[in-house]
């Protein structure tokens, strides 16, 4: 009887033991997989079951979480959700994240191990931190400023500080609110639809992930190219250049939409915006070293991250002559975002050293402990400290007695660059007004800004279109706000 007892034992012990190995079994090995089937709604549960970090604009929160009382019990708020979608992206518990919200999601979320200092425990416990907050570079004045510069208009403004990279504003527009996607339901599902057929397009992000031609604000890369491969040694020598100037290898003719170009220096073809010296000038320079000259200022990079990843600006890398000649004018299949071309104008003001744009200073715990700081980086060196000395000097006379005398701001020193890209079958588009520029104060040792602006505005009349007339007048609004300084700082 005993025997039986003891076999008995033997058997159930079996059994445990399999117990135990087939819960080993679905908590470690299957418990990914579980964890991933779209049925088992515990993660939305627990991702939701705790508010939300935040992320902050001059030390303030931009977000919030509301307790809904549903199953997915906290939703994402935005205060000021237009002004900084084309930052903070959407938190969406139908659709997901975006940007900043997305980049930084472990963080705010609380799935961060850096948010404790024992995250083995919250591991084992299947609990977690409370969500960390992301402290983004934007000043919210300049914010501001060149959000209301647009004013509804489609196009898009970056503004960077040139000695750092950070971004100091970010706007695209029109724009929209992202708390309308923050929940569930039938109108969350209804304003997706609606939001993503609008022919405007609010949920683009223009300044990150359009790109445009830039039509003569590129001159600034072709002048920087000609000068450091030594191709023009003198600025304000005549170039020869007819007007109109003969693509090479064809019959086209190249005009200038004013007058006065015919054998202009390169310090008046910048100063002027003549199309005609800076095709020849270009085609001088020739194709490898300026799709070196263009590399080095972040075209054709497409690993450029903000944290968000960027669209990548394009300059092409085989091309006949006449190509290279309209390339160098922003013309033909060159592209840049708004973020690539104020990434060119905060090169030149920061003597030629390109500083890598970014947008999170660094992220928190909820109590305000440091989780981690984002890291100054140079991206390259975009020219020769003479040739930027140079390039600032030739930005200075597009504003002061050139084509961007719109953008002039008393008390401080601006240089800049109008643009006016054609585009579409024919060039008959409605064209796209570009400024880009930067600003010191008058005393101050280095730039305090760089901004670019584009405006493609549809209902524009074509003959009203300009950099000066459009884009200019935004760019100092911005400018303004960054010289005014941080919030607090003395003026």
């Amino acid at each position: 009887m005993i025997r039986y007892i003891r076999w008995c034992a033997y058997f159930c012990a079996l059994l445990l033991v399999a117990l135990l190995v087939n819960v080993g079994r679905v908590q470690v090995w299957e418990a990914a997989a579980y964890g991933a089937n779209p049925a088992n709604k515990r993660p939305a549960v627990a991702r939701y079951a705790e508010p939300r970090g935040d992320i902050l604009v001059d030390g303030r929160p931009v977000t919030g979480s509301r307790d809904s009382g549903q199953l997915l019990r906290y939703e994402r708020t935005y205060a000021d959700g237009p002004l900084y979608a084309p930052v903070t992206g959407f938190s969406s518990q139908t659709y997901g994240t975006s940007f900043v919200e997305r980049a930084e999601d472990a963080v705010l979320s609380g799935t961060d191990p850096g948010l404790s200092a024992f995250p083995l425990w919250y591991e084992l416990s299947r609990g977690r931190p409370g969500g960390g907050d992301a402290v983004t570079t934007l000043r919210a004045a300049v914010q501001r400023a060149a959000y209301r510069g647009l004013g509804g208009k489609r196009g898009a403004v970056a503004a960077v500080e040139p000695a750092t990279g950070r971004i100091l504003a970010l706007v695209s527009s029109p724009s929209y609110d992202p708390g309308l996607l923050s929940g569930t339901g039938t109108k969350v599902k209804a304003a997706w639809q609606r939001l993503n057929a609008d022919p405007a397009k609010p949920m683009l992000n223009r300044a990150l992930r359009e790109t445009y031609p830039p039509g003569s604000t590129f001159k600034i890369v072709t002048a920087a190219a000609a000068l450091d491969a030594g191709v023009v040694t003198d600025a304000d020598a005549p170039t020869q250049t007819p007007d109109p100037y003969p693509l090479p290898g064809t019959s086209t003719l190249l005009p200038n939409a004013g007058t006065g170009c015919q054998d202009a220096s390169m310090a008046e073809a910048v100063q002027f915006s003549c199309n005609t010296v800076m095709a020849k000038i270009g085609v001088q320079v020739g194709l490898r070293r300026m799709v070196a000259a263009a590399d080095r200022f972040g075209f054709n990079d497409a690993g450029l991250r903000v944290p968000s990843w960027v669209s990548r600006s394009n300059f092409d890398t085989d091309m006949s002559p006449d190509q290279l000649a309209l390339s160098s004018i922003g013309q033909f299949n060159t592209r840049a975002t708004p973020l690539q071309m104020a990434m060119v104008a905060a090169a030149v003001a920061n003597g030629g050293e390109l500083k890598t744009p970014y947008l999170v200073e660094g992220t928190t715990q909820e109590d305000g402990s440091r989780v981690r700081r984002t890291a100054e980086h140079t991206f390259s060196r975009a020219m020769s400290p003479p040739t930027a000395l140079l390039m600032q000097e030739l930005m200075v006379r597009v504003v002061e007695n050139g084509t961007g005398r719109n953008a002039a701001i008393p008390g401080a020193v601006v240089g800049g660059k109008t643009g006016t890209a054609q585009h579409g079958v024919g060039n008959a588009g409605t064209p796209y007004a570009w400024f880009i520029s930067w600003a010191r104060a008058r005393q101050a040792p280095q730039a305090a800004v760089a901004v670019a602006v584009v405006v493609e505005d549809a209902s524009a009349v074509r003959g009203d279109i300009s950099g000066n007339g459009a884009a200019a007048p935004i760019a100092r609004a911005v400018m303004q706000a960054a010289l005014a300084g941080p919030p607090g700082q003395p003026r």
